[in-house]
């Protein structure tokens, strides 16, 4: 389980332990006070399991070359990444990143991280069944702290990558969240800090909330797909009836319009509706609907694989 406690955090990883190993049979939970990034380093043990070849853990003495289920929580990333080679900044106990890697077998991956994120937002902003969002979710991986009359600021993104090993495949899930206030320069879409919500929050308290529920709606996921979720998103589509422009050179823009049961986007375009799902496709908000951030925010993906970690 955990080698040490971070510095002054305490992260509760035994008791994490005991708390999601019933659902995860063969769980490793793991923290460290710094990686480069937490999905990139399960990656490679993943990737090095069965081989006979030692990943870069092993000189750590971590757990490698196997394929159960792990939870590594990083205090700081130093090199923390989102799609296309973005980064991700995560400063010492302002941040809450960690990564978890599982084999999984859905019949559909299609809107894998459109289930993590409700998870996300359900567990750190749970709803009365009239109560108006604080967390949006915008399609496809990013957590927003919404805010009256504007789009609101990104709070977390989401990271999804697979590999295969052998006749199984592995997800490694990234999470990233910002959790303290800090100053931060010429983001398109804005900082929001989970201490907004919650005053007194820390990064080891945040991951005790969401980490078994995340875990539950992964494991619903594999099961059922997005279908199951597909309204529970929608209550915190920030995107929905805003105008966007894409990459795409047969639709270079329309109005958000919700998603399909599989997490697609649907684009409306005067009267009809375009299903958008590519995984090259730039959804950008246009300035009008910006918020206040004033900037226009990029997001590529599909709603399988998506930005954080």
């Amino acid at each position: 389980m955990a080698d040490q406690q971070l510095h002054h955090l305490h992260w509760g990883a035994e008791a994490l332990w005991h708390q999601l190993q019933p659902l995860l049979p063969g769980l490793a939970v793991e923290v460290v006070a710094r990686s480069p990034s937490t999905n990139t380093q399960l990656l490679d043990r993943a990737r090095h399991a069965g081989t006979g070849h030692a990943s870069s853990d092993e000189a750590q003495g971590r757990r490698t070359g196997d394929k159960q289920p792990c939870l590594l929580v990083a205090e700081q990333q130093t090199h923390g990444r989102g799609r296309q080679g973005k980064a991700w900044f995560a400063s010492h106990g302002a941040s809450l990143t960690f990564s978890l890697s599982l084999p999984l077998a859905p019949a559909d991956w299609s809107g894998l991280s459109l289930a993590v994120g409700v998870a996300l937002a359900d567990a750190l902003d749970p709803l009365q069944p009239e109560q108006a969002p604080r967390i949006g979710l915008k399609w496809p991986n990013d957590l927003l702290l919404l805010e009256a009359g504007g789009l609101g600021r990104k709070l977390g993104g989401i990271l999804i990558e697979t590999v295969s090993i052998g006749t199984q495949r592995m997800a490694v899930i990234g999470i990233g969240l910002n959790v303290l206030p800090q100053p931060m320069a010429e983001l398109a879409w804005g900082y929001a800090c989970l201490q907004e919500l919650q005053a007194d929050i820390s990064a080891p308290q945040a991951l005790a909330l969401l980490a078994a529920p995340l875990v539950r709606t992964i494991l619903a996921f594999e099961r059922e797909g997005f279908a199951p979720l597909q309204a529970a998103y929608a209550r915190r589509d920030a995107l929905h009836g805003r105008a966007v422009s894409t990459t795409l050179a047969e639709l270079p823009e329309g109005v958000a319009d919700g998603l399909d049961d599989k997490g697609a986007l649907w684009l409306r375009v005067g009267a009809e509706r375009h299903r958008v799902s590519s995984g090259e496709v730039s959804i950008r908000v246009a300035a009008a609907g910006a918020g206040s951030t004033g900037v226009d925010g990029g997001t590529t993906g599909t709603a399988g694989e998506a930005p954080a970690c």
